[in-house]
């Protein structure tokens, strides 16, 4: 048969006889498939390529950007047998199971894929590059698992019944320090725990979590701010897991009682990944949670982080202030790291000395002394805060405000001459000003001290490459609260899946921002007490663009989706 596509392609003038003779020399001597020789020497395009076989064939082709296979279907061919035979399986209608194929003339396949899954193979086709890239999308993990548990399988035919029993029940947790040790060190356990480390970079994800049940571990991925399942490990592996991520973290691997925290630093790729790890213990035994730092990911460019124009203008002008504290709120998780980094990297000249105090430094920044919080020998904030004064500082970041003592010294250190951020938690910029009278601080000092409130959260982006416009649906703008004719036609946008983002119509996040400046009319309504909501409307009235209006405007410019902002801000 590839014969006959040889002499096709020369004839239909897509290739030479010359080079037809070099691509099946090298298949007798390779054994490699005729269409992968010509992909990989660029003897033909692959497009052209694929057009010509869906002639020759009267086969249909497929686009694997745009099509989600269901995982039952996938279940169907096993890792293995998908990645020898290049081969994707697509839906089961009836008795046939459609499978895209980078050769559907393979006859030896296509009968072992019938013997394997019971179906009439119905075989389309694709690209081979396109095939590959769903491989390692659909099936990575599951290929690395399924190694994974034949190395385990033949390792336990050598152990004896006591052994055995151990392994099923996931290990008792009194198990000594040096069996834990051992276990961790099997090639099977470090193996598992690179592949999802890797898998996670891959997949852009920002945390890791290991979470142990009565009878299965749950692996979970934090992509873009949402939770993702992932394939389950072993559950005779739990203990060995655990224990090579804590042995990883130098953390104490015989301590099973109380919570611990630690650093793994690890190549992935050509890339250096730093892992904050956090262990805690829970009914079934310990959860990891590992955030993951990748630094060439860290975005330092605050026209890039998703600021309105005129939000952005008042952001910049409050920075060039002298003196004074400028505050950033939100919840965790709502990028105001990132916004406070990207702010020093902006600031960070020779010409002026930057401190930090944080918990913990998340990222080294050139040029800017930074120090990490250590409670335990009485590094706090506040008594961080005290020795910086004395080292004359220009710029001073305190990592987050979580008590009287710290707002306080902040405050007055802005009052004496120094530009100070840091971070609180409240829900927006108005209710800032009674959070800090609550934990202490007076209102002359708040009044007097503060530059600027900003908060804002982080709102999943859709994806440019599978973005459409759609009709609005009306049961949803009708709980979120949105005017009739607030969209043109009733069309917002919306990302259908495809491979660029992973299925899910959205990549990489974006910022809703509120940025309020302290104004003479709001240092006024400070001093006299006035409540939150007096507050916001004073700065609405001084064109304060809200959460909500910043996350309208991007729902308007098809940054983000309806449903997006619905799940990051409270209603009308």
């Amino acid at each position: 048969m590839e014969e006959k596509l040889g002499m096709y392609l020369v004839k239909n003038g897509v290739l030479t006889e010359d080079q037809l003779r070099e691509a099946v020399k090298e298949k007798h001597d390779t054994g490699q498939r005729l269409i992968s020789i010509l992909n990989s020497n660029d003897f033909i395009a692959e497009g052209k390529l694929l057009a010509q076989l869906s002639n020759l064939y009267r086969m249909e082709v497929v686009d694997l950007d745009y099509i989600i296979p269901d995982e039952k279907v996938l279940e169907r061919i096993p890792a293995e047998k998908a990645y020898h035979y290049e081969v994707l399986p697509i839906e089961v209608k009836g008795r046939y199971l459609t499978v895209a194929m980078v050769d559907p003339t393979d006859i030896s396949a296509i009968e072992d894929l019938r013997f394997i899954t019971g179906k009439e193979i119905s075989p389309v086709l694709a690209s081979e590059s396109s095939i590959r890239d769903a491989l390692d999308r659909y099936y990575k993990m599951e290929k690395g698992l399924a190694e994974v548990k034949s190395e385990i399988s033949s390792e336990t035919k050598e152990l004896d019944v006591e052994d055995l029993e151990l392994l099923e029940t996931g290990f008792d947790e009194d198990i000594e320090e040096t069996e834990l040790r051992a276990d961790a060190e099997g090639g099977p356990v470090i193996r598992l725990v690179n592949y999802y480390i890797a898998d996670a970079v891959h997949k852009g994800a920002s945390d890791i979590h290991v979470e142990p049940y009565e009878k299965h571990v749950r692996v979970r991925f934090r992509v873009d701010g949402v939770l993702r399942e992932q394939k389950s490990p072993p559950f005779n592996l739990k203990a060995g897991i655990i224990t090579r991520l804590k042995l990883m973290a130098k953390m104490d691997i015989a301590e099973h009682r109380l919570c611990q925290d630690g650093r793994i630093n690890i190549l992935v790729g050509d890339k250096m990944i730093d892992l904050r790890v956090s262990d805690i213990p829970t009914l079934y035994g310990e959860k990891i949670v590992m955030r993951i730092l990748d630094r060439s990911s860290l975005m330092l460019d605050l026209t890039k982080l998703g600021f309105g124009e005129e939000a952005l203008k008042k952001y910049l002008k409050a920075i060039e202030t002298p003196y004074g504290i400028i505050l950033i709120t939100g919840p965790t998780g709502s990028g105001k790291t990132t916004t406070l980094y990207s702010t020093l990297a902006r600031m960070n000249n020779p010409d002026r000395q930057i401190m930090t105090i944080e918990d913990p430094v998340e990222y080294n920044l050139h040029g800017i002394n930074q120090i990490q919080v250590h409670e335990e020998i009485g590094l706090t904030f506040s008594n961080a805060l005290r020795a910086f004064l004395r080292q004359a500082p220009n710029i001073i970041l305190v990592g987050e405000i979580r008590d009287s003592e710290t707002a306080e010294i902040a405050i007055r250190a802005a009052l004496t001459g120094h530009l100070v951020f840091s971070t609180i938690h409240t829900n927006d910029a108005p209710t800032t000003i009674n959070r800090l009278v609550d934990i202490g601080v007076a209102r002359y000092l708040v009044s007097s001290a503060l530059v600027l409130i900003q908060a804002q959260r982080l709102v999943r982006r859709i994806c440019p490459k599978c973005r459409e416009k759609v009709e609005a649906d009306v049961k949803i703008l009708e709980q979120t609260g949105v005017p009739k004719g607030t969209f043109p036609d009733n069309m917002v946008y919306k990302g259908k899946g495809c491979t660029n983002c992973n299925q899910t119509g959205y990549k990489g996040r974006v910022g809703l921002y509120e940025v309020m400046p302290i104004s003479p009319a709001i240092r006024s309504l400070i001093l006299k007490g006035g409540s939150s909501d007096e507050i916001a409307k004073q700065a609405e009235k001084e064109a304060m663009i809200t959460l909500r209006d910043d996350g309208m405007q991007k729902v308007k410019d098809g940054v983000t989706s309806i449903e997006e902002l619905m799940r990051e801000t409270v209603s009308f």
